[in-house]
């Protein structure tokens, strides 16, 4: 008899964190390297985040909570979304888990049946797949490339659509790409959506604070309220208020999905830290500004790194709309032998070699179902960056 269960088959670890600790162990072993390879801010908490968690932990507020969140974080979080986009859910429609990837992990688990099918644009975040896997259904990757911004058209998803269609998942902004679905483009998916009342939408709205530019982003149920009853609008603290480690991820929905994922959390992880939801109820409903800060620096790494990038010998950037990541191709790369002498067949070769010759970290595009590109993260400083991107020209220039 097996130990390990045969649905651990379906997944793989994640290839980002494998980039990440392969990094890391070449700094401890004294190695120069530049991780551009992790999807954190570089930013601190804000002052007035931190102070809220202190003053919980001196008032005591220090026990287990609500399973789907306290009171207050989840009206929290239901004024963010009506303020946002002036979508309307009750506290008793919002769950609050331990960082946005518990949200997904209970949407698909709470309602995925085996052979249920989930459609996801790619590149894609690279958990999306696993975690539709793990939950018994099939991811149906549709591949939307450099030459549609990487953004899923309308007639590609009215393809995709089946009768096992259960869910869309749409990340807007992107990760890895940086792109960001206008309200215009999340029309003309929404008129597909309309004709086909079986399908969810999961929208995973984690970058939306961190546009530039004037793009100005929205989210599908405010778009087309008709699919407001069908759609889980997701959301967190991670990334706009720079709290990956505090583990705030949290959604609104129809409140029949809610009570199925908040049952299935009453079983795993039970309620995320009292700390942490005091803390986000801080983010939420407080000061605003460095949010905005911290967005300007982001749209500033952003053209830094698009024009450095684009200065290198067979690498072609596109600019993103959102996030804190470029997705660039590295298909005139391909072919050829580094400096060191290995022979770069693959975006994944590309990676392995830049960060072995050059000290410089980044993930493969073929890990976010994509191949021919590789991802970096800007959210680290210009110094680092620019030298990052010297060393990818050095690298770039060395391949015969």
């Amino acid at each position: 008899m097996n130990l390990i269960a045969e649905r651990l088959d379906r997944i793989s670890p994640s290839q980002t964190i494998a980039i990440s600790t392969k990094a890391r162990e070449l700094k401890a072993a004294g190695k120069d390297v530049i991780s551009l390879s992790a999807g954190e801010p570089d930013f601190e908490t804000p002052q007035h985040i931190k102070d809220a968690a202190i003053a919980a932990i001196q008032s005591g507020d220090t026990r287990y909570t609500d399973v789907a969140g306290t009171p207050a974080l989840r009206k929290a979080a239901a004024g963010y979304f009506k303020r946002e986009h002036g979508l309307d859910y009750k506290p008793e429609q919002i769950i609050v888990s331990t960082g946005g990837k518990q949200v997904i992990f209970n949407a698909m688990l709470a309602t995925m049946d085996e052979g249920d099918e989930a459609i996801i644009p790619a590149p894609c975040w690279v958990s999306y797949p696993d975690i539709v896997a793990l939950a018994g259904g099939k991811p149906v990757i549709v591949a939307a490339g450099q030459n549609q911004g990487f953004k899923m058209t309308p007639e590609q998803l009215e393809a995709a659509i089946t009768p096992k269609t259960k869910w869309l998942v749409l990340n807007n902004p992107c990760n890895p790409t940086g792109a960001a679905y206008s309200r215009e483009e999340l029309k003309g998916l929404a008129e597909v959506l309309l004709r086909h009342p079986d399908v969810w939408v999961f929208t995973d709205d984690i970058y939306e604070k961190l546009v530039y530019g004037d793009f100005q982003g929205s989210t599908l149920a405010a778009v087309e309220p008709k699919l407001h009853d069908r759609t889980l609008t997701m959301n967190g603290c991670s990334k706009a208020y720079a709290m990956t480690g505090w583990r705030i991820g949290f959604a609104g929905a129809p409140t029949k999905l809610i009570k199925a994922m908040d049952k299935l959390q009453s079983q795993s992880t039970s309620s995320t830290s009292s700390i942490s939801q005091a803390a986000a109820v801080a983010a939420l409903n407080g000061p605003q500004e460095s949010v905005e800060d911290m967005r300007k620096v982001y749209e500033r790494r952003r053209d830094l790194v698009v024009g450095l990038l684009n200065k290198a010998e067979g690498i072609h950037c596109i600019t993103p709309e959102g996030a804190f990541y470029v997705f660039p191709s590295v298909n005139g790369c391909l072919g050829k032998t580094s400096a060191g002498g290995r022979k770069i067949e693959t975006d994944e070769d590309f990676v392995i070699a830049l960060l072995d010759e050059q000290g410089v970290a980044a993930v493969h595009g073929s890990a976010f179902m994509f191949p021919g590109h590789f991802r970096i993260s800007y959210a680290t400083s210009d110094e680092l960056l620019t030298e990052a991107c010297a060393r990818i020209q050095k690298f770039c220039a060395g391949l015969k």
